[in-house]
């Protein structure tokens, strides 16, 4: 599949940081914004916005956006890692061992592939490329 497929791998790329970016700028958007409205959950109190969750709401929003459009993306995805191992820890490692059984998939998730973004860059179709002349087709 590699032989098809990998001369687009940098077009793949940049599709995944696009999404990834998009998708974690909502999470941001929700606790700073309160749109889209998170849904209810039987049990669970309504979400507060202490100083943490607007600390972790600020970089979502700011962090996300920035890795979507490709502006800084590596420094942002760095920090967004970084926020999202802190969550882990946080939030679900204390509650058990793996992931599967403390609700943490989705935070271990974004933490490796922002690890993986900050390391690589942003890519093509990125402000940066644009900006810094970094073309990485090469």
């Amino acid at each position: 599949m590699e032989r098809y497929l990998g001369k687009f791998e940098p077009y793949f790329y940049a599709l995944m940081r696009i999404i990834v970016g998009f998708l974690f700028m909502w999470h941001g958007s929700q606790k700073m914004l309160g749109f889209p409205a998170p849904q209810p959950q039987p049990g669970r109190p309504a979400p507060s916005l202490d100083a943490i969750s607007a600390t972790a709401g600020t970089i979502e929003l700011v962090c996300g956006a920035l890795i979507m459009i490709g502006l800084f993306a590596g420094f942002a995805a760095f920090l967004a890692s970084g926020l999202m191992a802190f969550a882990y820890f946080i939030a679900h490692g204390l509650k058990a061992f793996l992931p599967i059984q403390n609700g943490g998939e989705i935070a271990v998730l974004y933490c490796f592939v922002f690890l993986y973004i900050a390391s690589r860059g942003a890519g093509l179709l990125s402000l940066d490329s644009l900006i810094f002349r970094n073309d990485e087709r090469t």
